[in-house]
């Protein structure tokens, strides 16, 4: 039965709305690429498997930034599969820098920019000094809100600088998605200090807004985290995005805050794959949470086409390392 959705929508904007053809040029690049590999099998099999992984999320593992952040079920899959493998990092109570944070996206995507990150640590440490440590929930977030509204936030940096100035802000041209982040605009210390009137802002955001129907939260929610305040600072809406419990509803990639540090289909998962491995159920079943911790080692980067089949190989080795790691801790 097809969703309401569908029926609404014209087959072509249906399928651009899902970028279909974004998925069919990629598939048909792993396809050619690995061509001798797959002819073993056959390329229904492969179009099977490959559109299996997209909708299970599991298609941008070990990807290209490029491609990651080429869709916005890319980009909630990424921030899923970040969750899903480091949230033990939270479950310890550990803390981590703005670099170790990075160093567990490149673990993912190896080629994650460094800039990315440190924004979102941005948002989390009010722009104070990027050596500080953070909580995993603290950053995964902010993480959220400056990957998945990427674009929407720099033009947002722009207006903000716009309305600090004295500027009209309507002039701010807004960013396309072409993989290049703008530089954020420099925010001085009095200006943050003092902010801008909430009001003023909010009629600028709405704008900014109708111009970003897929990219940008919610209107609603936007207004009413301005609604709250009569002046705020750049870094203090972007905590205040972060924090609200609708937008990170909207965006369907992480659960509630509360709910962060549980997801048993894939500790399920893990207790499968590991039942597996000779000699770890005993040291599993003393100590469960040590096989969700990821391994240290970078996944070396081979064809995209790759991580399809060897996916939960990964995943088995990843825990014998753990392993490894907690009982030297021992």
């Amino acid at each position: 039965m097809l969703s309401p959705e569908r029926l609404a929508l014209p087959d072509y904007e249906y399928l651009a709305q899902r970028h279909v053809l974004t998925y069919m040029e990629d598939a048909v690049c792993q396809l050619l690429e690995n061509r001798e590999d797959i002819s073993q099998y056959g390329i229904a099999r492969f179009f099977t498997e490959y559109f299996n992984s997209v909708c299970q999320g599991t298609h941008i593992l070990f990807r290209e930034f490029s491609f990651i952040q080429a869709t916005p079920h890319n980009r909630v899959s990424f921030l899923r599969a970040f969750w899903r493998c480091f949230r033990t990092v939270g479950k310890n109570g550990d803390l981590l820098t703005t670099k170790e944070y990075h160093c567990l996206l490149q673990l993912l995507c190896p080629d994650f920019p460094l800039e990315l990150t440190q924004k979102a640590a941005r948002i989390v440490l009010m722009d104070d000094a990027m050596d500080c440590l953070m909580s995993f929930s603290d950053f995964l977030f902010a993480f959220q809100i400056q990957f998945y509204y990427s674009e929407f936030l720099d033009s947002v940096a722009a207006i903000y600088q716009d309305l600090l100035s004295g500027k009209n802000p309507n002039t701010v041209i807004v960013p396309t998605s072409s993989g290049q982040h703008r530089q954020r605009p420099a925010l001085g210390e009095a200006s943050m200090l003092e902010g801008v009137e909430a009001s003023l802002f909010c009629q600028c955001l709405e704008n900014l807004c109708d111009r970003h129907k897929y990219s940008c939260p919610p209107p609603a929610l936007v207004k009413e985290v301005l609604s709250n305040v009569q002046r705020l600072t750049f870094y203090g809406f972007l905590m205040a995005l972060s924090k609200h419990h609708g937008i990170n509803q909207a965006l369907g990639a992480l659960p509630d805050k509360g709910d962060l540090m549980h997801d048993p289909a894939m500790d399920e998962e893990l207790e499968r794959l590991l039942a597996q491995v000779p000699g770890l159920v005993n040291s599993v079943t003393a100590s469960p949470e040590a096989s969700c911790l990821p391994s240290r080692t970078p996944p070396r980067v081979g064809s995209p086409w790759r991580p399809l089949h060897h996916s939960r190989k990964v995943d088995g080795e990843s825990d014998g390392s753990t392993e490894e790691t907690d009982e030297s801790e021992t």
